[in-house]
């Protein structure tokens, strides 16, 4: 059942096959960023991909698009997941938010944004949620330096 759902999925989301893989059993999809948010639509409402489960992005520092930010969906009638991915250049690290969609994906997306800087397109709230206000940096970029030192942030009683 599980592998004639993710065959479905590839065929109409992928029909050429070319973004589209198996890994450890779980559907990859590669999209154009422009295309991130009618694919995600398609995986809620035609699919029963109902649940968010997280994002997070990889930094490839050498590449022309540095950050690849990957979405885990899981369909609960189903009971399989699939990966998104996309990609963005370092100039303008941008996505579309999947907040109109996915409730939890503000908080997701926050903390995406806060470790690696990607930006989401809709999301009206990325204040840090890990880090203190005042924190320099994202510091799960690559070419962030280890040893750099944050400004002192006063204690509060």
């Amino acid at each position: 059942m599980a592998a004639s759902i993710l065959d479905t999925v590839a065929g109409e989301l992928d029909p050429a096959g070319t973004g589209s893989t198996l890994a450890h059993g779980t559907l990859v999809l590669v999209v154009p960023a422009a295309q991130l948010r009618g694919t995600v639509e398609r995986l809620k409402a035609e699919f029963g991909f109902d649940l968010f489960l997280d994002v997070t992005a990889v930094d490839w520092p050498r590449d022309e698009l540095r950050f690849e930010v990957v979405y885990h969906f899981y369909a609960t009638t189903h009971r399989v997941r699939v990966r998104v991915k996309t990609r963005v250049p370092a100039a303008d690290p941008t996505v579309d938010s999947l907040t109109f969609l996915y409730g939890s994906a503000r908080f997701m997306e926050r903390e995406c944004h806060e470790m690696y800087g990607i930006a989401f397109r809709g999301n009206d709230d990325l204040r840090p949620i890990l880090l203190y206000e005042g924190f320099k940096g994202h510091p799960l970029r690559k070419d962030y330096p280890k040893q750099q030192e944050q400004p002192l942030v006063p204690y509060r009683k």
